[in-house]
């Protein structure tokens, strides 16, 4: 029974930490709730693949991580945005707020019932979506024109209910025999956020920006390669 239900606890976790991140936001611990969402995405990472290799699945499973997703890398990380950039905004900022957790519901509703393509996401998975804007608030100081953080988050909102293909890393493959390691990554994550909270989520920004923007590059150079293969009619005298 325990065996059965070991995904699922990986994705309450994933939710618990979703909701710590809220509490933090709201007492303007930023680094804290974005930390928080970057360990979230880590466990949501190991859920489906545990689950896999427990040969665990379930339809049970499947909805409560895409309820749990809703929280941790819609909710949480828009509040973060909110409170550290989008407060003073009124009505503005309640709307440019919605608009991210509304995007990345969609995201995932189709996502469960569309198929995507082979090794790839069809639009920007929540999870990248909600860890870029968590950490992208800690920049407040450094970019203090809200304009770009603004634009970046409609964009990662756009990106999520696009067809822009992602690179699916989770059905890479990953020997049994390796499974020891992940706690040891798990506790050297959470050792490095502990010891350093004002600068590791600040460096994971970088990785998950590049993701958010290969797959939206990819997308430009394909449609480009489209248009200069279509054949250009003659004109008739």
């Amino acid at each position: 029974m325990f065996v059965k239900t070991l995904p699922s606890m990986f994705t309450v976790g994933n939710l618990f930490l979703g909701i710590i991140a809220i509490i933090f936001a709201v007492h303007d611990q930023w680094q804290y709730a974005a930390i928080m969402v970057i360990i979230g995405m880590f466990l949501d990472g190991l859920d489906g693949r545990v689950a896999r290799m427990l040969n665990a699945q379930s339809e049970f499973g499947k909805e409560l991580d895409s309820l749990s997703d809703v929280i941790s890398f819609g909710v949480a990380p828009a509040l973060i945005m909110y409170v550290a950039i989008l407060q003073d905004m009124g009505v503005a900022g309640w709307i440019i707020t919605a608009i991210f957790p509304i995007c990345g519901a969609l995201r995932l509703a189709r996502f469960n019932v569309e198929p995507g393509l082979p090794g790839f996401f069809i639009g920007l998975p929540i999870t990248a979506a909600g860890g870029v804007l968590a950490t992208m608030a800690l920049y407040s100081e450094v970019t203090p024109n809200p304009l770009f953080h603004i634009l970046g988050m409609l964009l990662l909102s756009y990106l999520m209910i696009s067809r822009v293909r992602y690179p699916n890393f989770k059905n890479l493959g990953m020997p049994r025999r390796t499974y020891w390691i992940v706690p040891l990554v798990l506790v050297l994550i959470a050792v490095l956020a502990a010891r350093y909270p004002e600068h590791f989520p600040k460096i994971v920004f970088f990785p998950l920006a590049v993701y958010a923007v290969y797959g939206l590059k990819q997308s430009v150079n394909r449609r480009r390669r489209r248009n200069s293969e279509e054949p250009v009619e003659e004109l008739k005298p």
